[in-house]
Order: structure tokens, then C-alpha cells, then sequence
């Protein structure tokens, strides 16, 4: 297998169907001694509704929305739109 000027390499095929690697799959190269191993990255685990939850719950009432309501908070991060606030 050839590395090319811009340091890639192409996975063979039956490499990539035993791994399950598909376009977009993460890979890492980890080198052992002098090999170097390809491994597909482990996706990351899905937090469950209730992790979910939980972080919301945690943040609950750390920021500081200076007394405006949820559109008056989103409206001023956002900041002025020069296609609805023109004048």
C-alpha cells in the first residue's frame, strides 16, 4: 500500500466491512513498538433521558437572564438583525 504526497492511505475494502468502518466512521492510528495499528473509534456512549435530565436540572438557574423573559433573552443574544431592524 502506497502513502500519497498528501499522507493518505486507502483502508481495502474488507478491511473496512469487518471493522464497519463507512464514510464519516472515526479511525485512529496507534502506534505499538514499531507497528502501527488502525482501529475504528469507539462511538461515544448516548446519555439516557434521565443523564439528560439530570444536566439540565444541574444547570437550572446559573444564568443570569437580567430580568428578561426567554424571547428578550434569545432576542439580545442574538443581537440586531440588520434585515428586520433596519433604520
Amino acid at each position: 500500500m502506497r502513502v500519497t504526497e498528501k499522507g493518505q492511505v486507502t483502508i481495502p475494502k474488507p478491511i473496512r466491512d469487518k471493522l464497519g468502518i463507512v464514510p464519516g466512521s472515526e479511525v485512529e492510528f496507534v502506534a505499538e513498538g514499531a507497528e502501527v495499528h488502525l482501529r475504528k473509534r469507539a462511538d461515544p456512549p448516548c446519555l439516557t433521558e434521565e443523564e439528560i435530565a439530570a444536566h439540565f436540572e444541574a444547570m437550572r438557574g446559573t444564568i443570569d437572564t437580567q430580568g428578561m423573559d426567554g424571547k428578550e433573552f434569545i432576542d439580545w443574544l442574538r443581537g440586531p438583525r440588520d434585515d428586520l431592524d433596519a433604520g
